[in-house]
């Protein structure tokens, strides 16, 4: 068994936690937070409890830990993993793991160099039902189209529409619709497709310049590729892939859930129903945990997690620059 520490007291941190114990790999030491009464409270609801840090370079410090999950706002992602790498843990942070690919070259140089893991937590990569859908794509046929569909209003739209500037609408913390939601499309198609011949991008800038909505046409030789995302309204439909023979529809493509066969006589073939978050999130410290201890065993699943890491950053950049969306 690992001993982990977090950086965060959001609900995600929660889940993370959940899904980590319950996997029976991990013990919850350390937790860290600005506020000792907030870290405190945070603290309070685990077994232990475990200790509050709020000096990170102390918590980086501590031999109670052996890895840490970051769940900072981005901006503060890459200061932030650095502080435990050269300390000599194992990281695991939230996506997008940086606006600054060049970062991410950085961090996981550092970390090779020290004989550390440093994994992206996205929660596409790390589901056994990845595979089904892989499958379920092929059995179709070809996909001559795909459209990979993440809207879901942001419950701090509210506050933004009242004139305050809640931090997900805040470009100063480099976020905003397409690196807090288009990420989770960016993934599968890079993933399932590669880089496409090219690429258009449009946003929906918001009085403070964060993007609220937005569109990419993603073009390959035999096919087109459509990400839309959206922190301010709530998608009706599904994501899907277009084959010859049938469609894969997938309710969620940030949680593979609900994913069906829609065949061309109309016949629906259930693939994969749904999972709650804490499970999602508890295959993600899985992999985190079996990338540390079975280095060998796991190492092109890592490879592959850290090529595609640098894709999507760059690839993200890339959109950015197109939609006019800028981080000061």
């Amino acid at each position: 068994m690992l001993r982990f520490g977090t950086v965060g007291t959001g609900w995600i941190v929660d889940s993370y936690i959940e899904g980590a114990l319950e996997s029976g790999l991990w013990q919850l030491t350390a937790v860290y937070s600005r506020k000792e009464e907030t870290g405190a409270a945070f603290a309070a609801k685990y077994p232990g409890p475990p200790r509050v840090f709020t000096d990170l370079s102390a918590m980086a410090e501590s031999p109670e830990i052996d890895a840490v999950y970051i769940a900072s706002p981005n901006r503060f992602h890459m200061s932030q993993a650095r502080v435990f790498l050269e300390h000599g843990k194992h990281v695991i942070c939230e996506k997008p793991l940086s606006a600054h690919p060049e970062d991410v070259r950085a961090l996981q140089a550092l970390a090779a160099e020290k004989g550390l893991v440093f994994l992206e937590a996205i929660m596409y990569m790390h589901q056994p039902q990845r595979r089904l859908l892989e499958d379920a794509l092929r059995r179709v046929g070809p996909i001559t189209y795909a459209k990979l569909d993440f809207c879901q209003r942001s419950s701090k739209y509210d506050a933004y529409l009242r004139g305050e500037v809640p931090n997900i609408f805040n470009p100063a913390l480099e976020t905003g619709a397409l690196m807090d939601l288009g990420v989770y499309c960016v993934y599968p198609a890079l993933h399932l497709f590669g880089a496409p011949s090219a690429v258009s991008a449009h946003a929906h800038l918001l009085t403070t310049g964060a993007d609220g909505a937005g569109a990419a046409l993603l073009e390959y030789p035999d096919k087109l590729v459509d990400l839309t995302y959206s922190k301010l309204g709530q998608a009706a439909e599904n994501s899907e892939f277009q084959g010859d023979k049938g469609t894969v529809s997938v309710e969620s493509i940030s949680r593979l859930a609900n994913i069906e066969i829609v065949w061309n006589d109309g016949t629906r073939e259930p693939v994969y129903g749904s999972d709650p978050k804490w499970q999602l999130m508890g295959n993600e410290a899985k992999a985190f945990h079996r990338f540390i201890v079975s280095p060998e065993a796991s190492r092109a699943d890592y490879e592959e997690c850290g090529m595609l890491s640098i894709q999507v950053a760059d690839f993200l950049e890339d959109l950015r620059k197109k939609a006019g969306i800028r981080f000061p």
